[in-house]
């Protein structure tokens, strides 16, 4: 005897009801930052914890120019491109999986070549916006 399938409107006990999200990422237009050469496509935000997972772009030659820490756990994969932490030689490649922790005090940072990584915050992004970004949303 097989179990019925749960319909889709329905939750389980206990479950959070949630709502699948499918995005085409490769249809999405780029966002410029304020900080030029760095570009996002954001793809998921949670409103209560300000937890993200965003497509960040840099073009060759650019980066974070100083050194920071962030208020949560910050994770990166490298999907293409070199992209480097020069104070420490920490290099992200494609298939690269990077994890910093809330308050480790990181970067500055340079893409040697253009990159684009997979960013995820467990939280709020800086304590405060960081000088380099003229827009608070680029710090969000």
């Amino acid at each position: 005897m097989s179990t019925p399938p749960v319909p889709p409107s329905a939750s389980l006990q206990g479950a959070p009801n949630l709502q699948e999200i499918l995005l085409q990422t490769r249809d999405l237009p780029w966002r410029a930052k304020s900080l030029k050469g760095v570009h996002e496509k954001m793809l998921w935000r949670d409103e209560v914890t300000q937890a993200t997972i965003a497509l960040i772009k840099f073009d060759k030659g650019t980066g974070i120019p100083q050194p920071h820490l962030h208020t949560s756990n910050q994770f990166m994969i490298c999907l293409e491109g070199r992209y480097e932490y020069t104070a420490t030689g920490v290099v992200l490649t494609p298939g690269s999986f990077y994890c910093n922790p809330k308050g480790n005090v990181h970067g500055p940072t340079l893409a040697h070549e253009d990159t684009v990584v997979v960013e995820m915050y467990d939280g709020p992004h800086y304590p405060v916006k960081p000088d380099w970004y003229a827009d608070e949303k680029d710090a969000h």
